[in-house]
């Protein structure tokens, strides 16, 4: 592996030779894109081996990524996106037995009915989407073991299958069904292929004429189950489990009759996902939405081997070696174990599939920067790099799982962390609370009260100066907290109960003097210059924030979507419409020149290097410099659809949208320093 150095801050990255020799080639730095690098982690959905080598795994994701590992697991290599989109979810892979470089991959949408079956031939560099299956909600598919030709696959719609390796595909569940509909499991028996199994979201299926009949299996079910997985015994195939939202099962007669596994679930508890041990029947392993369990003696009792908080979406067992057992699960990515499942570790090394919202950067120390992640719970947070971003480590202790929106480094070097419910402060390691009402009402001031002297000459005593009210701590500051800023000598809170401002490094707060109550979306600071804007609205401050002036918005911008000041006092604004600079204030606005984008999502003025950088939404993956005072600009492209990109030391980081942070390539000259000026 050969190294690019990241100049200033003396940082290496490791990369294939091949990368090198691109980046080398005139021209090339625009073609390659950005590294991904992490926070490792995130919702892992799927796993399926190569059955010629079992060291090699594919990984499916809930953002239309697949990666590949060459080590069981022990590192992940970012392979394709599947359907070139990011709203897929890949819950099922299957690896050709005849033929591992054709591998079919069944994907869903998360919001509504949207998906479709994609197949490649070169080991999964490339996809094709299947037209038979384009738009299927594919919920779960499998192959038999007995003809591997034989594959079947559950749809919103019905049964699909396939005899010809998945090339061609046919509803073998009737058409239009009110009740053989929604079929979240498939499984087909082990020495015959043509009895196959069906679990849908209401009850379980079978047919033993290749789907040209079809019979409700209810004995020992409760009505109206939910059927998430049907596993059958590779050995004795009359022996099916099914996990649903009531339970666990197990028939002795191929689904003739079931009985309900004593153990688990809970009623609040849902098995995802069934597993036998190849090796060793009587061990299945149960992946649940509370943790992982196994019985060892095919389902009589049950043991958790992992803590409550791991949901588990798949579970793999290699072949070779049944002790080595990996899980894929919401949050935390991959788990691995070699000792059969009692134990697990974090596998991710190369996986991320973090939402990034926020960032931050340590004044004095260049390389370190934090940033903040959302839908993580307690495996998200806050994460820390001190290489520039390469690495990450995870300072989450005291956020309790919460959310984070925002990250400011106060002018004395003090990190605040804004939450969904409330503002953080980091000491020594751990994020302690703001308690207490952050604003501090004043008391009405008295008019002024008449009196009369011993001569009988009318006086005015005049009233006290207003005095602060304390407001007992009792119930914490809660709103949700959507951007910091830092000024020369304090902190601005753009919060859900109004703009707020701190000048004590965020242990108490204030509101806005002559600010509304509405929910303030973005805030941005440069010095003592400061900008702050709801969805419709924008004020901006010259004095740290001590006092505020109403600025008009564009009139063709229809809702902001980011803000920024430059340290001379031009304003910034963008959103659908584009981006728009003011310099009196928003007396008047203009388009910068060769900067006509939309979709504009993030705008952030680089004091070190007095450039504004922005990025876009929608199909670019370019982002933005504008150099100033000249308002020169240049482009590069990332590669990447970012939230935003900021400076680190000499080189550019972004966030994507939902793949964690990706670092700007280096060479001897920066891409972004050497890119073409905009001609648009």
């Amino acid at each position: 592996m050969d190294r690019l150095t990241l100049r200033n801050l003396g940082l290496n990255v490791a990369r294939a030779a091949a990368v090198l020799f691109a980046l080398a080639i005139p021209g090339a730095a625009h073609a390659v894109s950005w590294f991904p690098f992490g926070p490792d982690g995130g919702d892992a959905r799927s796993f399926a081996a190569d059955p010629q080598d079992h060291q090699h795994i594919f990984l499916g994701t809930i953002n239309g990524w697949i990666y590949e590992s060459h080590d069981s697991g022990a590192k992940w290599i970012r392979l394709a996106n599947v359907g070139k989109r990011d709203d897929l979810a890949l819950d099922n892979i299957l690896v050709d037995p005849l033929n591992p470089k054709h591998i079919l991959v069944g994907a869903w949408v998360l919001d509504h009915p949207d998906g479709g079956l994609f197949v490649s031939n070169d080991g999964g560099h490339t996809w094709e989407n299947l037209p038979q299956m384009r738009g299927q909600s594919i919920r779960s598919m499998t192959e038999s073991h007995s003809d591997p030709k034989t594959m079947l696959a559950g749809t919103l719609e019905g049964v699909y299958r396939s005899v010809d390796s998945g090339r061609h595909w046919r509803q073998i569940s009737p058409v239009g069904s009110k009740e053989l509909h929604e079929v979240e499991s498939v499984a087909i028996d082990t020495a015959d292929p043509n009895t196959l199994y069906a679990g849908t979201w209401h009850l379980p299926w079978k047919s033993t004429d290749g789907g040209e009949h079809w019979a409700n299996m209810k004995e020992g079910i409760i009505e109206d189950s939910d059927v998430f997985s049907i596993i059958v015994d590779p050995v004795t195939p009359q022996n099916v489990y099914l996990s649903a939202c009531s339970g666990i099962y197990k028939s002795e007669d191929r689904g003739g009759r079931f009985v309900k596994v004593q153990g688990i679930p809970s009623s609040a508890r849902r098995t995802r996902v069934l597993m036998q041990d190849p090796s060793h029947q009587a061990t299945v392993f149960a992946g649940t939405t509370e943790g992982l369990f196994r019985s060892d003696d095919s389902g009589k009792n049950w043991i958790r081997t992992t803590g409550p908080e791991v949901i588990v979406n798949d579970v793999y067992i290699d072949e070779k070696d049944p002790r080595h057992v990996l899980l894929a699960t919401d949050r935390g990515g991959v788990l691995a174990s070699d000792d059969g499942g009692d134990s697990f570790r974090a596998s991710n090394n190369g996986f991320s599939a973090r939402q990034i919202t926020t960032f931050a950067a340590d004044a004095k120390h260049p390389a370190t920067v934090y940033v903040g992640v959302v839908n993580d719970k307690d495996w998200g947070g806050v994460f820390q790099s001190t290489d520039g971003g390469l690495r990450w480590q995870q300072q989450s202790v005291g956020l309790q799982g919460r959310d984070v929106f925002s990250l400011v480094e106060s002018h004395t070097g003090t990190l605040l962390a804004g939450t969904a419910h409330g503002i953080f402060v980091l000491k020594e390691g751990v994020w302690t609370r703001v308690d207490g009402m952050p604003v501090a009402k004043k008391a009405p001031a008295a008019k002024p009260a008449a009196r009369k002297t011993a001569k009988g000459k009318a006086v005015t005593h005049r009233a006290p100066e207003p005095r602060v009210i304390p407001i007992p701590a009792a119930k914490s500051f809660d709103p949700s907290v959507n951007a910091l800023a830092a000024t020369d000598i304090g902190v601005i809170a753009a919060t859900s109960a109004g703009l707020l401002t701190s000048d004590d490094d965020g242990a108490s707060w204030a509101t806005a003097k002559g600010t509304s109550a509405e929910p303030w979306r973005f805030v941005a600071a440069s010095h003592r210059m400061v900008v702050a804007a709801t969805l419709h609205g924008m004020e901006y401050s010259v004095d740290s924030g001590a006092t505020w002036k109403p600025a008009k918005l564009p009139e063709k911008l229809t809702q902001v979507a980011a803000v920024a000041v430059e340290t001379t006092g031009e304003l910034w604004v963008g959103g659908r419409e584009g981006v728009f600079v003011s310099a009196d204030g928003g007396a008047s606005w203009s388009v910068p020149e060769n900067l006509f984008i939309s979709g504009v999502n993030s705008i952030f003025y680089d004091g070190q290097n007095k450039r504004i950088l922005l990025t876009a939404l929608g199909a670019t993956t370019m982002a933005f410099s504008v150099q100033m005072p000249e308002r020169k600009v240049s482009f590069v492209d990332t590669g990447w659809n970012l939230r935003f990109v900021r400076p680190v030391g000499d080189h550019l980081v972004g966030a994507t949208l939902f793949d964690g942070i990706v670092v700007q390539p280096k060479m001897v000259a920066s891409p972004m320093n050497t890119a073409q000026t905009a001609s648009r």
